[in-house]
């Protein structure tokens, strides 16, 4: 909000949207009074990026006193919009890939699997455990940040490294690994999966759960591998750390992909969604 000229909606003080294109950013309706003493919008946009559809219901009907326009909906992935059921324009959640840069090949360092997320415990599948431990024996190098939830369920190893959200940015984490691994727990669906996107953006291939908005912009064994089971997951690595000419190809193709996704073409056409 110091950055960017971003205020509070305040009827008291006057700082109110005043008609035109109303954008709400993954936000939903919650009977406010501000609504009824502003101008009314020419349109109304939601970017929605959650799979809740009370949320949606909630989001999208209007107080028939309000009169607002009825609501276009922003989805962040077409696996969303295919779970919802609902229409929608798909918008990928943007990223600035210029922060990341492919890493540097040659280096000594043992194969280093990782992942990058929340710390939270849903962000983590039960039957990674025993993946990890699997490289660990092989004498693989394992680096998690937001990895506290496992801090109780993995032993001390000399090549594990367990790190807090936030330890380092993403550009900074992301190019100390090898593959980038993602899987979360069966109550979570990733909408979109941006930290993948990322990963891709940083060159590396990445081996990812076959459930999850970012789906849509893997090609199995093009730009990143899709599995369903750990023993497909552990073949996929396996074959990575043999191959360092693998790893390479599909690295380039993985950071090629998010260059056309979000190249300044591809934004431009977004933004014009919102200008028309």
């Amino acid at each position: 909000m110091r950055e960017f000229p971003i205020r509070r909606v305040s009827p008291a003080t006057r700082n109110v949207p005043d008609g035109g294109t109303y954008v709400f950013l993954g936000a939903h309706w919650r009977n406010k009074l501000w609504p009824y003493l502003i101008a009314r919008p020419r349109r109304l946009i939601y970017v929605f990026n959650t799979f809740h559809p009370k949320v949606m219901a909630l989001t999208t009907r209007r107080q028939r006193l309000l009169g607002w326009p009825a609501a276009e909906l922003v989805l962040i992935s077409d696996f969303q919009r295919r779970v919802l059921q609902v229409e929608g324009v798909v918008h990928p959640s943007p990223i600035d890939i210029d922060r990341f840069s492919p890493r540097r090949a040659g280096t000594n360092r043992p194969f280093t699997v990782g992942r990058l997320s929340r710390d939270t415990a849903d962000k983590h599948h039960a039957d990674d455990v025993a993946l990890y431990e699997a490289l660990l024996a092989d004498g693989d190098v394992v680096r998690i940040q937001g990895g506290m939830p496992l801090k109780d369920r993995l032993a001390p190893h000399s090549q594990l490294e367990l790190l807090p959200q936030g330890e380092f940015a993403a550009e900074r984490f992301l190019p100390t690994l090898d593959v980038f691994y993602y899987r979360t727990s069966s109550h979570v669906v990733e909408t979109f999966g941006r930290v993948v996107l990322e990963a891709m953006a940083c060159g590396l291939p990445v081996v990812c759960h076959s459930h999850g908005g970012y789906v849509d912009h893997i090609r199995h064994g093009e730009n990143g591998f899709l599995f369903e089971t750990s023993q497909q997951a552990a073949r996929i690595l396996a074959n990575l750390k043999a191959d360092p000419g693998l790893r390479a190809t599909v690295g380039r193709k993985a950071r090629q992909t998010v260059e056309q996704l979000f190249s300044p073409q591809a934004l431009q056409e977004r933004l014009d969604f919102y200008r028309r």
